[in-house]
């Protein structure tokens, strides 16, 4: 356990060393989180009130929905985008030969694999933290709707989808050997996830065969869950100002508070399945590819 915890916190400590990758993930959150209230706000905020039209809603419940989606919009982004990140250190420590001073040491190869995976969650985790901290602010000061348990939720869901971004970032920067490689792919996934997993863009607006292939995207679940904990509350404050249920329900709809899967309701019980089943299928494949990885490197030694 030692040395598993001396690994993790090696890790932990590279990743924040190098300035020129950590001060770029602490503040790409929060620089993302201006773009979307500058650029995206005044967009939403449009959105609520077509969808209102005809109805006396307050300034307030306006912001206080847009806020809510801006907010869980970055942090589902920010959970998958920041682990690719801060995996670089295992693909830095290939590209320098670092890992296979790690491999010949007495510390066994798993703890080495192991402890990649954990320092990644971790960091990924510290920064979800500043910009879901970052975030709060922000909805206090546009109209605080949110219930201990909606807090409560939204820490869970930023957590398990934290997990599931590792997972998956591990499993990908596993076959990459060289410093242009992640950052590629870093540049990929931060273009295009986003509007694959109904951040950018609510899943209704898209078209029907877009919005059906995209359900079967884990991400789009964490989305969703996040969304439903961070804007219901918001969105419920509507009854008190005469707004019909129908109108309320379909307010969700729109902003993806309730998910459906062709034509299907998503209970909210399924969306974590369906996220923690992603992740942990993507964390055995990790460990298949690095047990596969450990054999060959046994052979080669043999050899």
């Amino acid at each position: 356990m030692k040395t598993l915890l001396s690994l993790v916190e090696r890790n932990c400590k590279l990743f924040f060393r190098d300035k020129g990758t950590f001060f770029p993930s602490l503040l790409a959150p929060l620089i993302l989180l201006f773009l979307f209230i500058a650029f995206l706000g005044n967009v939403y905020r449009d959105s609520i009130r077509s969808i209102v039209a005809g109805f006396p809603i307050s300034d307030g419940a306006v912001e206080g929905i847009a806020a809510g989606w801006l907010l869980s919009s970055l942090l589902a982004v920010c959970a998958v985008t920041i682990a690719f990140t801060a995996n670089t250190i295992m693909v830095q420590d290939r590209a320098t030969g670092r890992a296979k001073d790690l491999l010949v040491s007495p510390v066994q190869p798993a703890l080495v694999a192991l402890a990649y995976f954990i320092a990644t969650f971790l960091v990924t985790l510290m920064i979800c933290a500043v910009a879901l901290g970052a975030g709060l602010i922000y909805v206090g000061a546009a109209g605080w709707h949110l219930t201990a348990e909606d807090l409560c939720l939204a820490v869970a869901d930023t957590v398990l989808l934290t997990l599931f971004g590792t997972a998956l970032s591990s499993v990908v920067c596993h076959f990459l050997h060289s410093q242009g490689g992640v950052t590629g792919v870093q540049a990929i996934v931060s273009a295009a996830y986003g509007f694959l997993c109904g951040a950018y863009m609510p899943l209704d607006s898209l078209t029907d065969w877009l919005k059906d292939a995209l359900m079967f995207l884990p991400g789009t679940y964490g989305t969703g869950l996040l969304h439903t904990h961070l804007m219901d509350g918001a969105i419920g404050a509507l009854a008190g100002e005469g707004i019909p249920e129908a109108l309320i329900e379909g307010m969700k709809d729109g902003f993806d508070c309730n998910l459906t899967f062709f034509g299907s309701a998503v209970p909210e019980w399924t969306s974590y399945l369906v996220l923690a089943l992603a992740a942990l299928v993507l964390i055995a494949l990790y460990v298949l590819l690095c047990s596969v990885r450990l054999r060959r490197s046994g052979k080669r030694k043999i050899s």
